[in-house]
């Protein structure tokens, strides 16, 4: 055999042998983006406890749900939500129809893409720019709506497609969770149209699963055939202590594991928890302004105060950022 061959070989039984090793690793640790510590053993000495049947916090299959929150969560929140950028670009086709709104805020705002103005305006007149963009047209041209939007927009820091900016460590968390039988459902104060086009595709996570804030909806005829019209008016806004009315509308049964990042996802983690067994509440703390951002208390979007101060008074994990997630976003591992 010649040298050249031999030594091609050899290359060639070390990859081998190296991406075995690596396949191993991988296999044997389920969450390989989160670094080694006590909240990285507290989710898997939790799923452990659950799962084994020989373990008294035994909790049966059907019984295990976990409830997720999304912005801040499982993906990017900054420099604003994600669904309120969405609304922002649909706000130009909006004020085609109706130009008495050019002038009148928060539209002139979104139509500006004054995002300062827009992460320090009122409640209500945020909920008034995603129902009024969101709104008046069918479930069917929402959709369209949204892929078409995701298609082509574009994080203003990053220059990559918003469902890029999905949190690497959290996707693991999902599979593991899925792996040791959970059921995992998205409770979201986002629109729950907006994330049923791509949450499944990015997340695994499928249509019915899928809990968010909702337009009033109605039934109407488009070519003589039934469609679902959404109304630019809220019906339900999905957040704070609407999410466990949610939960307990659309699931049933208490979750035994939940997960957010702010304020909005207090009520679920302590409905999650308010109860015997064994209860695991999650809250991701974003600290890393290099890889993603940094902020909490004094924060417009993604503010966590209270739910910080519960999760010490109440021992929740609080995952910082920072120190436990070895990459944020999957395009970061692949470097």
């Amino acid at each position: 055999m010649h040298r050249r061959a031999v030594t091609d070989r050899r290359r060639l039984l070390a990859a081998v042998v190296c991406a075995i090793s690596f396949s191993t690793a991988v296999a044997s640790d389920p969450l390989p983006s989160w670094n080694d510590g006590t909240n990285k053993q507290r989710i898997v000495d939790f799923v452990a406890s659950v799962t084994s049947k020989e373990s008294r916090w035994h909790v049966p299959v059907a019984e295990r749900i976990a409830t997720f929150d999304n912005d801040g969560t499982l993906w990017s929140e900054y420099p604003i939500y994600f669904p309120v950028q969405f609304a922002v670009d649909l706000t130009s086709q909006l004020v085609v129809k109706h130009p008495e709104l050019r002038t009148r805020q928060p539209f002139q705002a979104a139509l500006e893409n004054d995002l300062k103005s827009l992460t320090n305006i009122d409640g209500a007149d945020l909920l008034t720019l995603i129902s009024r963009t969101h709104g008046d047209m069918t479930v069917r041209e929402f959709r369209s709506q949204v892929s078409r939007w995701l298609s082509v927009a574009r994080h203003p820091r990053f220059d990559r497609p918003y469902t890029d900016l999905v949190f690497q460590p959290m996707l693991e968390l999902l599979d593991y969770l899925r792996a040791n039988k959970f059921k995992i459902y998205i409770v979201s104060g986002g629109d729950i149209e907006f994330m049923r086009v791509w949450a499944t595709r990015i997340y695994g996570v499928p249509p019915e699963q899928i809990i968010g804030s909702r337009l009033k909806t109605r039934l109407v005829k488009r070519d003589g055939k039934p469609a679902l019209l959404r109304l630019p008016e809220f019906e339900f806004f999905n957040n704070a202590e609407g999410k466990p009315i949610s939960i307990r509308k659309f699931i049933g049964r208490r979750p035994i594991a939940a997960f957010g990042n702010s304020d909005g996802d207090l009520q679920m983690l302590q409905w999650a928890t308010a109860t015997d067994g064994k209860r695991l509440a999650l809250i991701v703390r974003h600290t890393d302004r290099k890889r993603e951002w940094s902020y909490d208390r004094k924060a417009n979007i993604g503010h966590l105060d209270k739910a910080l101060d519960e999760a010490a008074r109440q021992k929740w994990l609080v995952v910082d950022m920072k120190r436990d997630w070895k990459v944020v976003y999957p395009f970061q591992s692949k470097r």
